[in-house]
C-alpha cells in the first residue's frame, strides 16, 4: 500500500493488504477503521449472506444488555478480550454511563485495534487497551496495564464476544477459560457470544456455510460450536437465566426484539457467574 494511502492509525509493520477480523467487524458496524481489503471481504460476505450486518448488530445489542445486567449485579470491572476496534456503544461507554466508577481493560491481538483505541481512551483514567491474546491467559492477566487497573480480589466480568470461534479445539478453549476462571474472585462473571449453525437449514444454512468457507480462505478457520460445547467451555461458571440461547432470546428489551425466528441469528449468547 503506498505510504500516502496508509491510514494514520495503521502501524507500519502491519500488512494492510490482508483483511482482519476486527476491521471487517468494524466495517459491518459502520466504523471507519478498515481498509480496502477489509471492505472487499465484508461486501463479499454481505453479498452471500445479507443478514451478516444484522447479526453483528445483534451481537452489539447483546453486549449492551449483558453489560447492563452485570453492572446491575454490582460488577464494576470488565476485561474485554478480543475487543476489536472501538466504536459507538463500547463497554466503557455502557458501563461508565451506568456507573462512572466502572473500570474497563480492552485486550486484542490486532495491533491496529490497540493503536486505534489508545488515543480514544487517553483521557479516561478508568479504561485501557492492551495487546494480548486469549490463548495466553498469563500474558493477559499479568499485563502491567491490566494489573494496574483491575483488582482481581473483587468481581470481574470477562467478555469474549464473537472471538472464541477463532480458537480451535486443539488449543483447548475450556482449559484456557479455566485459567481465567481460577484467577477471578467469587461473584465474577463471563459473557460470551459464539457462532453456531444450530437451527439453520435450507438456504440459510447454505449461506452460512459459504460465509464460513470464505472466512477460512481469507483469514483463519472458523470453529462452530453447539450450546453443549459452550457449557463445557464455561464449566465452573453457573449460567444465569435464560442460559445459552440465540442472541435475540437473551433478556430482550421487548418481545418485539425477539422476532419470529431468533435462531436465524446463528449466534449463541450466555452470561454465567462464578460461585
Amino acid at each position: 500500500m503506498p505510504m500516502l494511502d496508509r491510514p494514520k492509525w495503521a502501524p507500519k509493520r502491519i500488512d494492510l493488504t490482508r483483511p482482519s477480523g476486527a476491521r471487517v467487524y468494524d466495517y459491518l458496524l459502520g466504523g471507519g477503521c478498515n481498509t480496502a481489503a477489509d471492505r472487499k471481504l465484508a461486501k463479499r460476505l454481505i453479498e452471500v449472506m445479507p443478514q451478516v450486518r444484522a447479526t453483528v448488530r445483534l451481537n452489539r445489542s447483546f453486549l449492551r444488555r449483558a453489560v447492563t445486567y452485570l453492572v446491575g449485579q454490582g460488577v464494576t470491572q470488565f476485561l474485554d478480550i478480543g475487543s476489536g476496534i472501538p466504536s459507538v456503544g463500547n463497554v466503557h461507554q455502557i458501563a461508565q454511563g451506568l456507573d462512572p466508577k466502572c473500570r474497563v481493560a480492552y485486550v486484542d491481538n490486532d495491533p491496529i485495534a490497540i493503536a486505534y483505541a489508545e488515543p480514544l481512551l487517553r483521557e479516561n483514567e478508568l479504561a485501557t487497551a492492551v495487546l494480548g491474546d486469549f490463548r495466553s491467559p498469563e500474558g493477559v492477566l499479568g499485563a502491567p496495564e491490566v494489573r494496574a487497573l483491575i483488582d482481581f480480589d473483587r468481581p470481574v466480568a470477562v467478555l469474549t464476544l464473537l472471538m472464541l470461534h477463532f480458537v480451535p479445539d486443539s488449543a483447548d478453549p475450556a482449559r484456557l477459560m479455566g485459567r481465567y476462571r481460577d484467577a477471578l474472585a467469587p461473584g465474577s462473571h463471563v459473557a460470551l457470544s459464539h457462532p453456531s449453525f444450530t437451527g439453520a437449514d435450507g438456504a440459510l444454512l447454505a449461506e452460512a456455510q459459504t460465509v464460513g468457507d470464505i472466512v477460512q480462505d481469507t483469514m483463519e478457520p472458523l470453529h462452530l460450536r453447539t450450546a453443549d460445547d459452550l457449557l463445557r467451555i464455561i464449566a465452573g461458571f453457573e449460567p444465569v437465566p435464560p442460559g445459552v440461547v440465540h442472541l435475540p432470546l437473551w433478556r430482550p428489551d421487548s418481545a418485539a426484539d425477539v422476532g419470529r425466528h431468533p435462531e436465524s441469528s446463528l449466534v449463541y449468547g450466555v452470561v454465567a457467574a462464578k460461585p
